[in-house]
């Protein structure tokens, strides 16, 4: 079952970037980020990122956490955990040491688990049509 979290414990309220919104370049910062609208550029998140269900993200992403409702044609890397609903589409590598995946998601790319301590990778190479 897949968790929706949009507030960041640390910081309160996440920050938002409406949909009709468009950054070209990196983006980086601490606490949520709620993404609604479309990013070019490569991204560092220190806390929780979601990705809303018709939004687009072109560029690598990393965060804390990962929630992927909409499109992203780039690696996604989470210290934590990358969730993956119904209506997610996305090209590239995933990695985090939690992935899950719901039935609908389009994923184009290869999943790698990786564990906190030891920090090692089991890959699977996969395209998933669910």
């Amino acid at each position: 079952m897949l968790k929706h979290k949009t507030l960041d414990s640390a910081t309160g309220g996440a920050t938002y970037i409406a949909a009709g919104t468009k950054i070209v370049g990196n983006l980086s910062g601490e606490g949520a980020l709620i993404l609604c609208g479309r990013i070019e550029g490569e991204g560092k998140i220190n806390g929780s990122l979601t990705i809303a269900a018709g939004s687009h993200w072109k560029g690598a992403i990393q965060a804390t956490d990962i929630i992927l409702a909409g499109s992203v044609e780039g690696d996604v890397t989470a210290e934590q955990s990358v969730e993956i609903t119904e209506t997610a589409h996305v090209i590239g590598k995933l990695c985090a040491r939690s992935i899950a995946v719901a039935p609908g998601a389009i994923i184009e790319g290869d999943l790698s688990i990786t564990r906190a301590k030891e920090r090692q990778t089991s890959k699977l190479g996969v395209r998933l049509n669910t």
